[in-house]
């Protein structure tokens, strides 16, 4: 926190202006302030052919642009609704003028006038009384900008990354772009709600602290409860709670939460992220392949108005069915390798031709290093909304037995842009084939496995009252925002993204 000697000279002359202020008894801080418009519907209240005195409003917001000329200053106030001019004349305010002189940049007030249109066509308020609502004693980081002949070009303001994020609140304030992104995120996810409750899905909530952890491959964050003497962990899925519920009676659930892997931050990787997951008895992952196609392409018509999209240069086409690709046989077709067949050896060599370095992979064994070699062989290439089937048993301890081929399970997954964005399953619901299939990932948390599941004995006995056949999806919401949005980095989409300490 800047102290008095370490604030700027701007900071130290809006103080100055907010003593003024108090002194001539104005409060810099408001409690409260009625509106009648908002800028926008300031600027639709405005005909044609209306006389220079329009309409009356009361309109709030940010001062986003002050240009005092004389006794008169035009601005431009901003609110969610987007921005209208404003115009303050000595003449019309007497004595509050003086009030007017005392403002800043990124001030917030109230102000009360008459839409009318200046002779330069703006719609502008034309202003009888204003309000202080926040005086702002730190400007806002805004570039200048400056017309083109291609257009407006910002110099300046807050143009780094980390910065951005660590103070997203002035992100928000100053680009208004990316409040756009998180309108269209919360318009999303009414839509994944309301498609899910049309169809009968009931919404759920499970625990976030859980003694034991589970659902998906992944290292936990851990903490501890005082009052039990116990740990606790952050959830890594929602997966075996929400099942738990299908034992119960409760035929279609669904949660969208957050979860949270202690894990490695990338493009695409935040340790707390949104998820929604779903689950319908008496389907199987064919099933559930074509309902994720009809909710992600209903989100995409939704939130954008076609079901074909410009990114990177291609063109995505979200119209169902999408393609789908066998595991085993997209990685054949790509590299000549048949990964139920293929030795350690013969793996390795395929990922060192991809560039992997070799201490990377060298204590990479099992359904890891198969999963290594579909990451680097084929994924990159699932650019269209793909559906990827039938993965091998040992990535998918909580999948049912593939009906056809006892070396693999009915799961899926559904890429796009060479990302995963979907994960389901024909869940396993034989407890003693699930309680094999723990046994086995206990074997490989003691190989070294730090991302093996857990042995969860209360969720074998669940099974053991009896699990009706289903299917479940996990869907990423972060991810799919970040395609619909098209931004590069989950934290673009993540209004607080995680980051280290401010200096470190």
């Amino acid at each position: 926190m800047n102290t008095v000697e370490e604030r700027s000279y701007v900071e130290a002359a809006r103080r100055e202006k907010r003593a003024a202020l108090e002194a001539m008894g104005v409060q810099p801080f408001a409690y409260r302030y009625e509106r009648s418009h908002t800028a926008e519907q300031a600027r639709s209240a405005y005909q044609e052919g209306m006389a220079d005195d329009g309409p009356g409003v009361t309109i709030a917001g940010r001062i986003v642009s002050w240009r005092p000329k004389g006794k008169v200053v035009f601005g431009d106030l901003e609110d969610s609704s987007g921005r209208i001019q404003v115009y303050f004349r000595g003449d019309d305010l007497g004595d509050h003028y003086e009030m007017v002189k005392l403002l800043d940049l990124d001030d917030h007030v109230g102000i009360t006038g008459t839409v009318f249109r200046t002779k330069a066509g703006e719609i502008t308020v034309r202003v009888s009384e204003v309000t202080l609502l926040a005086k702002s004693l730190r400007p806002l980081p805004r570039g200048k900008t400056q017309q083109t002949e291609d257009g407006t070009v910002t110099y300046g303001g807050l143009q780094d990354t980390e910065v951005r994020y660590r103070q997203r609140y002035a992100d928000l304030a100053v680009n208004r772009d990316v409040r756009q992104v998180f309108y269209l995120r919360s318009q999303v996810v009414r839509f994944l709600r309301r498609f899910l409750d049309e169809r009968g899905f009931l919404e759920v909530e499970t625990p976030v602290l859980q003694p034991l952890y589970g659902g998906a491959a992944a290292r936990p964050f851990v903490t501890h409860h005082h009052a039990l003497d116990m740990p606790l962990y952050l959830r890594i899925a929602d997966e075996l709670y929400l099942k738990r519920l299908l034992v119960g009676g409760l035929e279609r659930v669904y949660e969208i939460g957050h979860d949270f892997r202690n894990e490695g931050m990338d493009r695409t990787h935040n340790p707390e992220f949104t998820m929604l997951e779903f689950y319908q008895a008496y389907a199987d992952y064919t099933d559930m392949m074509s309902l994720t196609e009809t909710m992600v392409a209903g989100a995409v018509g939704e939130t954008l108005g076609t079901l074909a999209i410009e990114r990177g240069g291609v063109t995505l086409d979200f119209t169902p069915p999408f393609p789908r690709v066998s595991f085993i046989g997209g990685v054949r077709e790509r590299c000549g390798l048949d990964l139920r067949r293929a030795s350690p050896e013969e793996m390795r060599a395929v990922l060192l031709r991809t560039g992997a370095q070799p201490d990377a992979i060298d204590e990479l064994a099992g359904g890891r290093l198969q999963d290594e070699v579909f990451k680097r062989v084929l994924e990159p290439h699932l650019v269209q909304p793909t559906f990827v089937v039938d993965y091998p048993k040992p990535l998918s301890p909580l999948a049912k037995e593939h009906r056809s081929d006892a070396e693999l399970t009915e799961r899926f997954e559904l890429f796009v842009g060479g990302r995963e964005l979907a994960n389901g399953f024909s869940e396993l619901n034989d407890p003693d084939d699930q309680r094999r299939r723990f046994e086995d990932q206990v074997r490989q948390r003691a190989a070294g496995d730090e991302e093996a599941h857990s042995y969860d004995a209360d969720y074998i006995r669940a099974l053991e009252y009896g699990m009706p056949p289903a299917g479940g999806v996990g869907v990423g919401i972060d991810r799919l925002v970040m395609i619909l949005a098209d931004r590069p980095s989950i934290r673009d989409v993540i209004i607080f993204p995680a980051l280290r300490p401010e200096g470190t």
